[in-house]
């Protein structure tokens, strides 16, 4: 589901309820890298996407455990990284890129079952964050290090055991059970829900439905010309009655057809028409 372009809703829905902010997928992107060379490595990834902000987001769902796992994440961001700036291009066409891990095996203790990793540059006496400078429509504006560099989450499906309070509660429990509640309003669930009552249907149902659909779109596209052109000649009708009262009152053909915006032929052809 989340691969299908048709279902953009569903990986948006995800996305913005871990990242904690609004986010509109505008295109998927090739999930798979080109080698330059022989001895090049690869990378494939599960979804590749690209924002509304130009930005990358890179998801992965695992099932098995990885050597090196963290190794291949931060490989697959970089060279993510490196396929979207062209030779001959600013550095200030790096792409920031979020990539996103969904675990149904266990990579290593810890107590949440989510986690989010950043760069973050601090002081070592003082701890304060680095602000870096950069410029941007000639203005110089500052920047902390973690807008540019990747980010990663790693949703750890198994170990969630909690009742769903939270959209990120519910995302996490139909991640690990493949249910949602009945009255889900979290981001992205509900386009799920629906999408499961299609795929549930068996084949003969499914194109009954699809069937009756094509047959509402196709009354609703009737219904829409038909007003349409009910609009266009109940204007046509109302200027004609307007052209006539004009002439009837003496008011000259420029004059009418300035006020109307109908052409000189029609004015003519309204005046012989009343004779």
């Amino acid at each position: 589901m989340l691969r299908d372009k048709a279902n953009f809703g569903i990986l948006e829905g995800l996305i913005s309820v871990l990242l904690g902010e609004d986010v509109k997928i505008v295109e998927l992107l090739e999930s798979e890298s080109n080698q330059k060379s022989e001895d090049d490595k690869s990378n494939r990834v599960d979804i590749k996407a690209k924002n509304s902000k130009g930005h990358l987001i890179i998801v992965e769902v695992h099932l098995t455990r990885q050597l090196y796992y963290l190794q291949r994440i931060l490989y697959g961001t970089c060279k993510a990284i490196t396929e979207h700036i062209n030779i001959g291009e600013k550095y200030d066409q790096v792409k920031k890129v979020y990539s996103i891990s969904i675990l149904y095996c266990d990579y290593g203790r810890g107590d949440d079952c989510v986690y989010h990793g950043e760069t973050r540059f601090k002081g070592i006496h003082t701890g304060n964050d680095l602000l870096v400078s950069t410029k941007e429509e000639g203005v110089i504006v500052p920047h902390l290090p973690r807008e540019v560099f990747p980010e990663y989450y790693l949703v750890r499906v198994n170990v969630y055991d909690k009742i769903p309070e939270t959209p990120l509660d519910e995302w996490m429990e139909y991640l690990k059970t493949g249910k949602e509640k009945e009255d889900t309003r979290t981001p992205g669930l509900q386009e799920v829900k629906k999408k499961l009552q299609y795929l549930s249907m068996s084949p003969k149902e499914r194109r009954e439905y699809d069937a009756h659909m094509d047959n509402i779109m196709v009354q609703n596209d009737v219904l829409d010309t038909a007003r349409d052109e009910g609009y266009t000649e109940g204007r046509a009708e109302t200027l004609s009655n307007i052209a006539r009262n004009m002439i009837a009152s003496g008011m000259d053909d420029a004059n009418i057809c300035a006020i109307t915006g109908m052409s000189p032929q029609e004015i003519e052809y309204i005046r012989k028409s009343a004779e």
